[in-house]
Parts: structure tokens; C-alpha cells; sequence
């Protein structure tokens, strides 16, 4: 999507359609606000017509679109609530309820009259960026495998009139910067939203190797008897089910090349999770194909990074496998050795995430000795009971890097809770054989006991776990009760997060 700011007014446009913000109406409010008064002339009064007999309230989610006469396009008014309750992420779900609305309505171009997004807290800068991501995040279908689509919004413009025009070098700047890490989001969707007979192991390995090629950044893939020489047990017994093997890959960006702060960022990347002998049930399996998108989201971070120039090094590392049952594959009652000598038994086949992620973590740790470790996996079901669909769940041992991912947040929209980790939950994953298990016999804080095993592996680093089980991907059922940015798919969950994570320490 092609995404630019303009000095004019919108009003004054040729284009498709021109979209302005209403708030409610606030106590005696009765005639249309001022600042709509441009739209009001250009349709007459239609505007406020329909304004005085309640027709239009304002209201969060109301669209309202109006034809004006000749080749002069529509005009869509959108609710925004009440003005004091603004938010960027009401403008987020606002602009990517108005694109979706506009699929299939012979809507190529799209101007948004950035005066009127503008209110409070919430400046031309603040909403610019918002409605930039609701736009091109909300455009977004996976069409690969359709032989034909719904015309779609193809461009996108923030027209900024004379309230704002002082402010044109500023936002094109913000603008720009917005538009491409959105871009990089579904970049990252595209890959993520692949099948499992097409996203193995080694086709994430050949996009890392093409993202390193892109962008000039090391990228080093470690096959199975790459793997097999450095005692990486665990991605060895998930992938072992697979005719396709498994992988560990790690992409380096080196950051602004200043002695500075390194940061790893680990993925779980099971291209396709069947539960392995401790099969899963045959309803909804097919969403299986999405437990890559840790790893995948790792991709798009590292992108990111790259494309928008971040400070920090970051590292990254796909933890790579396809858990199927099969002659070949790992067993309840095994136990395994990982990267960094500790043991694991394993209790149960389709607790696999953490297994290999145990190599990642240990690999990172001991190779680059980073100043923090953050990993994302679509690890528990037990996150999404807890926190539901939409918000990822965060542990971590260090209060400044979770203070830090918990800002970056509530920047983004992407949203995020902290949960406790405590010795209870430690005691939970010990066992009697090995170092650890990979499941427990009671059925209670499932998320924590997973983060408590995952800590073993990158202790003493900071670190900080992002179960993102919940909003990693929608269904026909969650899309329902989703911002209509998120698609219906994967989401590339964590990819703003953490950029936006990474951005803030380089200016710091």
C-alpha cells in the first residue's frame, strides 16, 4: 500500500473517498462541531442535517458514508467516541474499520483528514501513526491460494490543512517510518500464514538466508548433524517424527556499530504440531500450522531492525521442527540432553515448544552472552485461558526489561500483561530423573510452570517470556471479537512490540 502525507485539505481532493473523525456530542452540544464544517459545505448540509435528527452520534465504531455530486467521491465520517476518551488505539481499530468497510466498494485511494483524528492527549504525530497502522494492518488478506479477491484500498493519504501544514516535515517523517515497519508486519503475516507442507524447517532457513542476503546480515543454519555435534537434544527429539529434519537458525544484526547493548531475540518455530505420540484432537488442528510464528515473528524483528537502522545489536534464533508421530519419534518417558548439558524428561509429546527452545535459550546465552534474552512462543493453551484471545502473557525476571516491553505496548496497541514466577511454579517442573520435566501431573498455572522450565536455560541473563498463544493468530470465531486490524490468520504479533522495544533503547 502506497501511504503519503499531503499538505491540502482532504476536502478538496480527488480521491475515492475522504475520511473524517466525529466525536460524541458532550453535554448541550447540539450543533455539528466546527471542525466538520468543511464536509458539512461540500454535501450541502447533508452533514448536519443528519447530525441534528441523531441519524449520526459520533459513536466508537459508527461509519457513515456520504455521496457527493459528480467526480468529487465520497465522504466517510467516522465515530470516534467521546473526545476525552481518545486513544491511539481507537484510531488504530477506526482506520482499519473504515479500509475494511470500503473492500469490494470500488475504493482505490483514501484520504484521511488528519485535523479531525486530532484531540487531547493525542497529537497530529500520535494519530498519524495510528491511523497509518490501522490502514495498511487492516488492508491486509492472505490471497496466496485465491485464483481471485475483493478490490481493495491501494493508497492512503494524511491530508493535514492549514491546522497542521507547520507540521508537514515532522509527520512525513513519522509517516514514513510508521509505513514501512507495517509493511514489515505483513511481510511477516505472509510467511507466518504459509501451510505446513510449504513452511518446513528448511524453507524458514531458506527466508533467513534470503533476509540475510537483503539486508547484509550473518545468518548461520545449523542442520541435524550440525545440531547432533553440539548436543542439541531437544530440537533433535521434536523434529524426529519429520521427514523434515529439523533446523536452528541465528541471523546477527550488528546494531549502529557502537559498543553497545545486545539484545537476543528467540523464537519457537514448530512449522506444524500434531502433539506428536501425545496427539492432539483432530478439531481445530489445522491452526496447528501457525505454532511457527515465535520463530517467524523473530524474522520479522530482525527485518525491522535492519530496514529502520535500530541501535542495539540483536541477535536472533529460530528453534525450528515439525512434531509429528512416527517411528522415528521422541516418546513420553524419554529424557533428553540439551545444548548446555541439562536434562529433560519428557512427560508429554505436545509440551514441545519448551524442549526446543531449551537448545535456543542455552545456545544464545553461552555464544553471545547478551545483555537481555527475550523469547515468543506460542507455548500454552493455559495462556489463552487466562488472558484470552488478544493479550500476550509476559514473565520475566528483570523489572527494567519488562517495564520496558510493557511501554512499548502501550505504544503499539499490541497488548500485554505481567504474571507472577514464583518458587511454587519452580518446584513444579523438577523431576525426579532429570533436571527437569516438560510437564507436570496437575493441571494448574500452565503458563508459569512452562516460563519456570524456560528459565533454567538463560538464567542468570535478564530475560523476559511473551506467551503469545492468544493473539499469535485469529479464527472465523476470535476474528469476531478482534480489532479489525487483526485479519484473520497469523498477526505477526510481537514484530511492532519489539521494534518498537529495540527503537526505544537505541534512545535511551
Amino acid at each position: 500500500m502506497k501511504v503519503g502525507v499531503e499538505r491540502r485539505d482532504a476536502v478538496d481532493t480527488h480521491v475515492d473517498v475522504v475520511a473524517s473523525g466525529l466525536f460524541e456530542r458532550e453535554g448541550s452540544e447540539q450543533a455539528l462541531p466546527e471542525s466538520l464544517a468543511r464536509e458539512d459545505k461540500a454535501l450541502d448540509g447533508a452533514l448536519s442535517a443528519a447530525w441534528n435528527r441523531h441519524e449520526i452520534k459520533g459513536k466508537a465504531k459508527e461509519l457513515t458514508v456520504f455521496h457527493r455530486g459528480g467526480s468529487a467521491g465520497r465522504l466517510a465520517i467516522v465515530g470516534l467516541g467521546p473526545r476525552g476518551a481518545l486513544t491511539a488505539e481507537r484510531l488504530r481499530r477506526a482506520s482499519a474499520e473504515v479500509v475494511r468497510a470500503l473492500r469490494g466498494k470500488a475504493a482505490r485511494t483514501l484520504s484521511f483528514r488528519l485535523p479531525t483524528f486530532v484531540a487531547g492527549s493525542i497529537d497530529a504525530a500520535v494519530a498519524g501513526r495510528a491511523l497509518v497502522d490501522g490502514a495498511v494492518l487492516g488492508a491486509y488478506q492472505f490471497v496466496k491460494y485465491k485464483t481471485s479477491g475483493e478490490g481493495n484500498v491501494e493508497e492512503v493519504a494524511l491530508h493535514l490543512g492549514e491546522e497542521l501544514s507547520r507540521e508537514e516535515r515532522t509527520l512525513k517523517r513519522e509517516v514514513e517510518t510508521e509505513a514501512l515497519l507495517c509493511e514489515n508486519v505483513l511481510w511477516t503475516r505472509e510467511i507466518a500464514n504459509l501451510p505446513a507442507d510449504t513452511a518446513t524447517p528448511e524453507r524458514l532457513a531458506e527466508e533467513a538466508r534470503a533476509l540475510g542476503k537483503e539486508f547484509g546480515l550473518k545468518v548461520t543454519v545449523f542442520d541435524e548433524k550440525a545440531l547432533a555435534q553440539m548436543h542439541c537434544g531437544g530440537i533433535l527429539a521434536v523434529g524426529g517424527g519429520s521427514v523434515h529434519p529439523p533446523r536452528m537458525i541465528t541471523i546477527e544484526y550488528p546494531g549502529d556499530g557502537r559498543r553497545g547493548r545486545t539484545v537476543a531475540v528467540v523464537g519457537k518455530g514448530i512449522t506444524f504440531d500434531s502433539g506428536g505420540i501425545s496427539i492432539k484432537p483432530a478439531a481445530e488442528m489445522a491452526n496447528m500450522k501457525f505454532d511457527k510464528s515465535g520463530a517467524v515473528a523473530v524474522l520479522g524483528i530482525l527485518r525491522a531492525a535492519a530496514l529502520l537502522k535500530v541501535a542495539t545489536r540483536v541477535v536472533g534464533v529460530l528453534c525450528c521442527a515439525e512434531n509429528l508421530p512416527s517411528g522415528h519419534a521422541y516418546r513420553p518417558g524419554d529424557v533428553v540432553r540439551t545444548f548446555n548439558g541439562k536434562t529433560i524428561e519428557i512427560l508429554n509429546t505436545d509440551a514441545e515448544g519448551r524442549v526446543v527452545l531449551s537448545d535456543g535459550l542455552g545456545y544464545v546465552v553461552q555464544k553471545y552472552r547478551p545483555d537481555a534474552v527475550i523469547d515468543l512462543a506460542t507455548l500454552t493453551g493455559a495462556e489463552v485461558i487466562a488472558l484470552g484471545d488478544d493479550t500476550a502473557g509476559l514473565v520475566s525476571t528483570d523489572d527494567a526489561l519488562a517495564e520496558g516491553l510493557l511501554a512499548a505496548s502501550a505504544q503499539t496497541g499490541e497488548p500485554v500483561w505481567r504474571m507472577p514466577l514464583t518458587d511454587y511454579h519452580r518446584e513444579l517442573v523438577k523431576s525426579e530423573v532429570a533436571d527437569v520435566r516438560n510437564s507436570t501431573e496437575i493441571r494448574v498455572a500452565g503458563m508459569l510452570t512452562a516460563a519456570a522450565f524456560l528459565e533454567t536455560f538463560v538464567t542468570p541473563v535478564p530475560w523476559a517470556h511473551l506467551d503469545i498463544a492468544g493473539p499469535a493468530y485469529t479464527t472465523v470465531t476470535t476474528r469476531k471479537f478482534q480489532p479489525a486490524y487483526m485479519n484473520p490468520g497469523a498477526t505477526a504479533f510481537g514484530v511492532r512490540l519489539l521494534t518498537r522495544y529495540l527503537q526505544s533503547l537505541g534512545t535511551a
